[in-house]
């Protein structure tokens, strides 16, 4: 373990240090089913507690997958009980078998390919602002990521200050795999990890599990999953709102535990040597050398990951992550935006439609990406994604005249 820890850059904060900071305040899913915005009260359930609140994701049959309603019910509910001074701290946590498997990506495609973008639009903005409002909140917050934590299901709970992993947790942004780019904070969140494993999680879709997470400093503690009940049960008894007390109370179930040998963290040199290159072109091309000298099976894992995603989404994501590193979280959620709303727009390219389909709609896993090749893919083509909107009200606003970001 201390060797993960020596890992984390001195120059920057440590997650512990950025994700738990201490503000005033002392499978794939089965997407058939097609919710109305008026199921949100029973996708996202509330739980009260002597001095707490628990908002439950319940979509188990879609593994919890976020719907624009869904999102917007968390805000609110959010918003409420920061205002309550009788409310101490916030639990966040997934009904069945996953915590959040990210975006309902194949209701947004549907929707799209109906022609409502403006929902679509809707979704994001609502999305993006609720991730703000979490990586701003004034009280203690506990999200307990038991399950699949994929795609923006790690933006609604890794900025908050407390973060439970488990022996069931599966971490992972795939997301170029579908012509998308990890976002709801991820190019934050991803690119403040140890060396360049940010870039190797999001361009291969990689995944981390329970114990990794905590090295990485990702999760702040580790519990059996058949510990939670115990957990949650001292939780719920609590009269407090000293994130102190909350820490002492997740120790006490909490697991020490270190990564086994055949865990990518100890691949951690290699990922630097290929990953550090200012292209994708040459991170494939040391990819190859290194696999070349070595004969590590894991090379050529790593490129077949590589070469099956979307080639403009690979450089839209090493430039979205490499971006991240010098901003703040509300930087990079005004960027996401920008680059989510192009990504769906089809003026550049169908990749997220074309991926969507090929994965989880049609799932022939075979999808025909354009441009088909990186170096297809221009610079100018690149640019267009990052470039800000024409209209000045078009770009995301957050409240950081309210909010101040913690970075």
């Amino acid at each position: 373990m201390q060797r993960f820890k020596t890992l984390l850059p001195q120059s920057r904060l440590s997650f512990r240090k950025l994700c738990s900071h201490r503000r005033a305040f002392t499978a794939q899913p089965n997407y058939v089913e097609r919710d109305d915005d008026d199921n949100s009260q029973q996708q996202i359930l509330v739980e009260g507690r002597v001095k707490s609140r628990a908002a439950i994701l319940n979509r188990p049959s879609s593994l919890n997958a976020l719907t624009t309603s869904m999102v917007a019910r968390l805000k609110r509910l959010y918003d409420s009980w920061e205002e309550n001074s009788d409310i101490g701290f916030v639990l966040m946590k997934g009904s069945g078998k996953a915590f959040c498997s990210g975006a309902d990506v194949v209701r947004l495609y549907h929707s799209l390919n109906e022609g409502n973008a403006e929902e679509a639009e809707q979704f994001f903005k609502t999305l993006y602002s609720f991730v703000y409002l979490q990586g701003t909140y004034l009280k203690p917050h506990v999200a307990i990521l038991d399950g699949m934590t994929m795609g923006c299901g790690s933006g609604i709970s890794l900025p908050g200050m407390f973060r439970v992993a488990t022996d069931k947790t599966i971490f992972s942004h795939p997301e170029a795999q579908i012509g998308f780019h990890p976002d709801a904070g991820a190019s934050y969140l991803l690119s403040r990890l140890p060396g360049y494993l940010g870039e190797y999680l999001a361009l291969t879709g990689d995944k981390l599990n329970g114990v990794e997470m905590v090295a990485l400093r990702l999760a702040t503690h580790y519990s059996l999953n058949a510990r939670l009940a115990w957990l949650e049960e001292r939780l719920g008894k609590l009269v407090t709102d000293d994130p102190s007390v909350v820490e002492a109370s997740l120790a006490q179930y909490g697991d020490l535990v270190y990564p086994d040998r055949s865990s990518v963290l100890y691949r951690i040199d290699t990922i630097d040597r290929c990953f550090s290159h200012d292209t994708v072109e040459e991170i494939i091309e040391a990819l190859e050398k290194e696999a070349a000298e070595s004969y590590d099976q894991w090379c050529l894992t790593t490129l077949r990951r590589i070469r099956e995603a979307s080639p403009l989404s690979l450089k839209v994501i090493l430039r979205s992550i490499r971006e991240g590193r010098f901003e703040t979280l509300d930087q990079c959620l005004v960027r996401e935006y920008r680059v989510s709303l192009r990504g769906i727009s089809k003026n550049v390219s169908s990749d997220f439609f074309e991926g969507v389909r090929a994965r989880m709609v049609d799932k022939d896993f075979a999808p025909k990406w354009d441009p088909p090749s990186l170096k297809e893919v221009s610079e100018d083509m690149v640019e267009s994604y990052f470039s800000p909107f024409n209209e000045v009200e078009s770009e995301l606003v957050l409240p950081t005249a309210l909010r101040e970001p913690y970075m």
